[in-house]
């Protein structure tokens, strides 16, 4: 299995501004430098970068950059996040073209996966239907995705309508999307990670590592926290999955950097057992 590490510890997740009045531009970004991020993700040694769909748009008229920034650094972009609402008929359609903006400048930076949150919170309550829509948006979203040759799987997430083990299994019958679990984000919905990864073992198409910790509530690097990483890497080798585990941290008080290093070198002794 290859090691990757996802950009978002260099500057936290935030949206694009132009997404409070234009939903067709509501791009995840992280603000710190895409250079350095790779630059420090590569010099601890991962080989894969996992970026959000804002950053790369940044790159869109200027993709040599980009291009330069990754071969310089000798690692490539294995995957690209995105998301959306996906359950207000209105406002879907546009929704959809971002999600095909992302998946096209995926492709042109040459990643091999979409990765996909989402599933809104109505402030009325959740209802059935709205899994529904859900699950047929990414349905839709995997048709994009395939289209320009990539893998798309869903990402559970606080915040959405698929937080915890009971909302997961209302969905995924609902959709044919792959599956990335997220193994902080389970465990702070109340699921056992290596469980989940069990029971949808056939459906894995990607994986993000994090660590937990529940009170007080914080995200940590690798073996920080609480989490059973023996367990889930024993469950992540018995699904058969035997590709990408990108390690991902929402954000950090400490140098990101050092924090990369932290988690690499407690998955690689995982590993070496």
């Amino acid at each position: 299995m290859k090691l990757g590490y996802c950009s978002i510890t260099w500057g936290g997740v935030v949206g694009h501004p132009q997404g409070v009045t234009s939903v067709k531009d509501l791009f995840y970004l992280t603000h710190g430098s895409m250079r350095q991020a790779v630059q420090d993700i590569a010099s601890v040694g991962y080989q894969g970068v996992e970026m959000f769909d804002g950053n790369l748009a940044d790159y869109a008229d200027k993709p040599e950059e980009l291009k330069e920034i990754l071969a310089t650094a000798g690692v490539e972009l294995t995957s690209v996040y995105t998301g959306a609402n996906f359950i207000y008929a209105d406002i879907l359609p546009d929704e959809m073209h971002r999600i095909h903006r992302a998946a096209e400048l995926a492709a042109s930076f040459g990643a091999e996966r979409l990765v996909v949150g989402g599933g809104a919170r109505r402030a009325a309550g959740t209802t059935d239907q709205d899994y529904q829509r859900l699950g047929e948006a990414l349905d839709s979203v995997t048709d994009i995705a395939e289209g320009f040759g990539l893998s798309a799987s869903y990402h559970p997430h606080l915040s959405t309508i698929v937080e915890s083990p009971a909302e997961l299994d209302r969905l995924m019958p609902l959709t044919r999307i792959g599956f990335c679990p997220d193994t902080a984000h389970l465990a702070a919905g109340g699921a056992d990670p290596a469980a989940v990864i069990r029971k949808y073992a056939g459906r894995i198409q990607h994986v993000h590592l994090k660590d937990f910790q529940k009170d007080p509530f914080n995200f940590l690097p690798l073996g920080q926290g609480e989490l059973d990483f023996p367990d889930i890497i024993a469950a992540i080798r018995e699904s058969g999955y035997d590709s990408w585990l990108m390690v991902e941290l929402d954000n950090y008080d400490g140098d990101p950097r050092e924090a990369a290093a932290l988690s690499k070198k407690y998955l690689e002794k995982l590993l070496s057992n």
